[in-house]
């Protein structure tokens, strides 16, 4: 069993069809990272995954096995999703520790001391009296998010463009932090436009997405590729032009 299982994910906001036939494995123990240009498809996976509304799904998306497209978002939390935002939200008069304690009610057993492993490992003391993400630093959010994936242990882990507005040395600690949470019941999902934080981070597989399809899955040295020549090589030795025809038969190959 996989820790994430996507079959056949079309999207469709509108009118519109972003998404095309997803297909994505994660496995639990694996870190995989999914990357592409600017208006492939990249978020619109992560927010129909979520249960964003507004977002139209076919297929399906298995968490530990069970399928969480026709859940509320509660209940996909509950399944064991996770995600970690680009740019993590607000939230006035609520503590960190306030919010630990919820999550400890309807959690499970565990939460709590998970929570307080964390705290010490992430050095995160001083952000529990504190409204959650008020008045923090872009790499403190980080860290209070990895606190919270620490203390849920959920089944999978998206993590969507967590380098975003970090400098060097905090995009290096919080891939410090992703890389202690892995283990045997937890997959994890990378999404990023950039190599920087793989360079912390030990990569199992690289999907590409592109114009709302994986078009291509490899290992670290994808990434590398990408990083040196851009997507405009990968799109030329695909065949993808900008208007969205491909290579045929040569994709449904990788």
């Amino acid at each position: 069993m996989n820790a994430l299982s996507v079959a056949g994910l079309r999207v469709t906001f509108g009118t519109r069809e972003i998404l095309k036939g997803v297909d994505l494995d994660v496995p639990f123990g694996e870190l995989h990272v999914l990357m592409g240009p600017n208006g492939s498809g990249k978020s619109t996976f992560c927010h129909a995954l979520m249960g964003r509304p507004g977002y139209e799904t076919t297929g399906s998306a298995l968490v530990g096995g069970a399928d969480v497209l026709s859940l509320p978002v509660h209940e996909r939390a509950r399944a064991g999703l996770f995600e970690g935002f680009q740019y993590p939200v607000e939230v006035p008069g609520v503590t960190l520790d306030e919010l630990i304690s919820e999550m400890a009610l309807v959690g499970g057993p565990g939460v709590a001391e998970r929570a307080a492993e964390a705290v010490r490992s992430l050095d995160a003391a001083e952000f529990l009296p504190r409204m959650v993400n008020v008045g923090l630093s872009g790499g403190e959010k980080k860290r209070s998010e990895m606190l919270q994936l620490a203390a849920l242990a959920p089944h999978v882990a998206i993590l969507d463009e967590i380098d975003s507005g970090l400098d060097v040395d905090a995009v290096r600690e919080v891939a410090e932090a992703v890389e202690a949470m892995r283990g045997p019941e937890l997959g994890v999902l990378v999404i990023t436009h950039y190599t920087r934080i793989l360079r912390y981070l030990t990569v199992d597989k690289v999907h590409v997405l592109m114009q709302g399809a994986i078009v291509a899955t490899g290992g670290r040295e994808l990434a590398d590729r990408l990083d040196a020549g851009g997507y405009d090589v990968l799109r030329r030795e695909l065949g993808i032009t900008a208007e969205g025809a491909s290579g045929g038969d040569f994709l449904a190959g990788l």
